[in-house]
Parts: C-alpha cells; sequence; structure tokens
C-alpha cells in the first residue's frame, strides 16, 4: 500500500490509493505497452504502474482537478514515459488521439473524490470541515454548489437528491433550502450539513444525516454519472485485443453503471430473434476478469474509505471493432 501526498497553504494532505496492487496486476499485461491512468489524483495508481512498465511502455494521466494535475506536470519531469491530460475522462478518445495513441493496453478508472479533495476544506466536498460550498473537481468550471442552489427550483433539487443520492428525505430537504435562501445564502458546507439535519426527521445509525444529500451534489455538479457512461465507452473502444478496463467503484450508483455495462458487453450483442446468426456474432469480442473484487480487513484497516470500494475488470478478447451501442 502507498501514499500520495499533496500540499496546499502549508497543509499536507495523505491519501492512500485504494486496491492498489491488484488493480495494476489486472491492468499491465505488457511492460512496452501504452496504459492511460483516467483519474491520476496525487498519481498512486500511476507510479506503481510506472514501476511496472519497461523503457518503451508510457502511460498518460487523466484529470478535471488542477491540483491533480500540478502534480502530474512533475511526473512528467522525473519521467519521460509519463505524459497528463487535464480534463474528463469522458474526453479519452480526446486525450488519445491528441498523443496520436489508437488503441492501448489499459484504462484504469479509480472513480469519485479523491482523500485530498474530501480532506481540504477549501474544496467543500465534506461537511466533516467547515469551508466554501464549492464541490468542484475543477474549479475552473461553473457552477459551484453554492451557485447552484441559489438559482435551483425546489423540484430541480429534490429530484437532484433523490436521483444521486437515493435520499428518502429530498423534498424535505430541497423544500427547507429554498425556504432559508430567502433569508440568507448558503455559502458554507456547515450551513448546508447544518439545514439538512433539520430537515430529516430520522437520522440513521453510524451516518451523518447530509452524507446522502452532498453525494447527491458534488455528483450533479460534476456530471459525475454522464461522464462515467462516455467514459467507459471509449475505454472499450480504444483497447487493444488483450488489453483491459479495470474500474473502482466507491457507491452503488456507479458500480451499477459499471457492472451493466460490462456485463453487456460481455454478454455480445442483443440481436432479434428470427435472424440468423453467425458464429462471429454469437461470439462477443469482451470478458469479464475473475468476479468483483473488494478490499481486505488490512487495507480498510489502513483506509477506512476502502470498505466500499469495489473493483471489476473487463477485457478485450476479439478484434477492436467499435463497441458504439451494443452496451
Amino acid at each position: 500500500m502507498t501514499s500520495d501526498h499533496g500540499k496546499k497553504g502549508g497543509i499536507e494532505f495523505s491519501h492512500r490509493s485504494v486496491l492498489l496492487d491488484s488493480a495494476v496486476d489486472y491492468l499491465v499485461n505488457d511492460p512496452a505497452g501504452q496504459y492511460v491512468d483516467c483519474t491520476f489524483g496525487r498519481g498512486g495508481h500511476s507510479r506503481l504502474v510506472l514501476d511496472r512498465l519497461g523503457d518503451q511502455g508510457h502511460l498518460l494521466g487523466i484529470d478535471k482537478d488542477p491540483e491533480a494535475i500540478a502534480v502530474a506536470e512533475e511526473l512528467a519531469v522525473e519521467d519521460t514515459r509519463f505524459s497528463w491530460f487535464h480534463g474528463s475522462f469522458a474526453e479519452l478518445g480526446l486525450a488519445l488521439d491528441r498523443r496520436e495513441w489508437g488503441e492501448v493496453n489499459g484504462v484504469l478508472m479509480d472513480l469519485g473524490v479523491s482523500s485530498p479533495q474530501l480532506d481540504d476544506p477549501a474544496r467543500g466536498f465534506s461537511f466533516m470541515r467547515d469551508g466554501p460550498l464549492d464541490m468542484r473537481m475543477n474549479p475552473q468550471q461553473s457552477p459551484s454548489a453554492a451557485e447552484w442552489l441559489a438559482d435551483a427550483d425546489e423540484k430541480e433539487i429534490a429530484d437532484v437528491i433523490w436521483r444521486y443520492g437515493e435520499e428518502r428525505f429530498s423534498r424535505r430537504i430541497a423544500r427547507l433550502i429554498v425556504e432559508r435562501r430567502q433569508e440568507e445564502a448558503i455559502e458554507t458546507t456547515r450551513q448546508l450539513a447544518g439545514l439538512i439535519s433539520e430537515a430529516v426527521p430520522k437520522k440513521e445509525k453510524h451516518k451523518h444525516p447530509a452524507t446522502r444529500a452532498f453525494q447527491a451534489i458534488r455528483i450533479f455538479i460534476n456530471r459525475e454519472l454522464e461522464d462515467l457512461e462516455l467514459g467507459l465507452q471509449a475505454a472499450a473502444d480504444r483497447l487493444k485485443p488483450g488489453g483491459r478496463l479495470v474500474v473502482i467503484s466507491f457507491h452503488s450508483l456507479e458500480d451499477r453503471l459499471v457492472k451493466r455495462f460490462m456485463r453487456d458487453l460481455a454478454r455480445g450483442p442483443k440481436l432479434p430473434r428470427g435472424i440468423p446468426v453467425t458464429a462471429d456474432q454469437e461470439t462477443s469480442a469482451f470478458r469479464l476478469v475473475g468476479k468483483a473484487a473488494k478490499a481486505n480487513a488490512e487495507e480498510i484497516g489502513d483506509n477506512v474509505r476502502a470498505r466500499s470500494a469495489v473493483m471489476r475488470v473487463l477485457e478485450r478478447t476479439g478484434t477492436n471493432n467499435s463497441t458504439q451501442g451494443s452496451a
């Protein structure tokens, strides 16, 4: 288990990459290959991938977060086998085209918000520390969570909290947000967390009442599920035969999407009944590798956030025809 470290304003943030060794074990099958770390973060997975690559191998790191890209720039200076792209993994195709890469040997996605983002109050992701209500993985994009909550109508807020947080009191929360914002702007994580606690009549044991709503707003603000759908498709389209897509998810919405995408590709195209089927059409160009994997007790002990992690692996087995529309 390795640690990633970031520093901002004199404060050091530490992050342990989840399922580090097993993810890289599944990913790297050719030391001379080309690989993509779609969620560079602070480089934990990337550094281990580079350790496994030979002189001819290359790794591309992608991240939305400018702070992550600053770390990636330093790594690119240290190791010429590494390059970076500032953007979403939904733009994976563009990132590969810019480097004149066609197919790649492997793609890794470590989804969700990173520990340095959660632990920095200035980013506004967590209700555990007071800070500006931002929640943007890329602060250069708009709107922030505070800006959206200031303008969105009650129905939209309720729909977002229900859809992305599965929060059964979403309507009560949305109603109170709209009422209170008329009195004062909701601009800090402490304000929003307190408001949600007030709106939720029944508290879950061992879970802060703001957990689901904060997750929902973050996912919505950063278009996480929409980007994930696009990124999964782009990754599958650009894998070489034998190449693997390794995805680590941290909540059920992500994992259900990943599971369904990989399952459908492994099953192959759905053809209408009554149409003659050739042997090629019966065989999928993909297969699932192993079962869904979770962190072991030791890793969870080192990093409590690992307890919800689920890793799934998909391998391209056949020719690299586009998978568009098959999932």
